[in-house]
């Protein structure tokens, strides 16, 4: 498939998939409500989302035939800042997952884990509950309109499974020592890998104000970061939707700050590569 071929396909799966995806919601949002829905419209709705999947398919596995990864071929067929919010939500629900199973994203290996959520706890348990009982009183509300109902219970719901999931992704992705590196997490957005001879110094303090400056990655908990790295050369950050900035300086924090500052300034001082 010709370059200019595949960006005319593509294209055109896009415009159908934008248009086709929206109307699917709209359709099983009114089914949900108990609204009647005339059955050539369903199955129309049904016929048109079906060929997309199969068309769509049949292209992902011509770019994996020229070579192109998995992630690689999707991202042809999908947007990338959508792919970015899709898999992060996901991430947070697989997250929700492994809180509750009590299984850490990874920390195999590692010279040293650093949990970093334990201050945040009451206010995301807090903001988890008010929206619980949001969910509870607009579904008493709206108990007279089906559609709209249904429509707002769905939504409400999902936010809090996405506040838990929030608060789960920092408890499950702690920052890590391992392999001559410093992984810097938040929640399930931010992930740095810091290699340790970049670190040119580290520093144990408490920071309860943060200015958005180039250059700088705050990555505070509760308003507070309590240990300071700074670069000898800057690391690429990505960010959320695929952006990426280069940072010197990183702000962050951990439950217990000083062992964190001890055993990076131990594996900096003495030029130690963890594992």
């Amino acid at each position: 498939m010709a370059g200019r071929e595949r960006g005319v396909v593509l294209r055109g799966l896009r415009a159908v998939a934008y248009a086709a995806l929206p109307a699917e919601v709209v359709l099983l949002v009114l089914l949900v409500g108990g609204v009647p829905v005339p059955g050539v419209v369903l199955a129309g709705g049904e016929v048109v989302v079906g060929v997309l999947l199969v068309v769509e398919g049949g292209v992902w596995l011509r770019l994996r035939r020229r070579g192109f990864t998995r992630r690689e071929a999707l991202a042809e067929l999908v947007p990338e800042r959508v792919l970015r919010l899709v898999s992060h939500e996901l991430r947070l629900m697989a997250a929700l997952g492994r809180w509750a199973a009590r299984r850490p994203h990874g920390t195999a290996g590692a010279e040293g884990v650093f949990p970093h959520a334990r201050e945040q706890a009451a206010l995301m348990y807090g903001f988890a509950f008010v929206c619980l009982v949001e969910t509870v009183g607009m579904s008493w509300l709206l108990a007279g309109w089906p559609v709209v109902h249904a429509v707002v219970l769905v939504l409400d719901v999902y936010t809090v499974l996405f506040v838990l999931g929030l608060h789960a992704a920092s408890v499950t992705r702690p920052h890590v020592l391992a392999g001559g590196r410093l992984r810097v997490r938040q929640a399930a957005h931010v992930d740095v890998a810091v290699p340790l001879d970049q670190i040119a110094a580290v520093r144990r303090e408490n920071v309860f104000t943060h200015e958005k400056r180039d250059g700088e990655l705050n990555l505070a908990v509760g308003s507070r970061t309590s240990v300071t790295l700074e670069l000898s050369e800057p690391v690429d950050v990505v960010r959320l939707l695929g952006g990426v900035r280069a940072v010197s300086v990183i702000r962050l924090h951990a439950d217990d700050p000083t062992a964190l500052y001890e055993a990076v300034r131990g594996a900096v001082s003495e030029g130690v590569t963890p594992g």
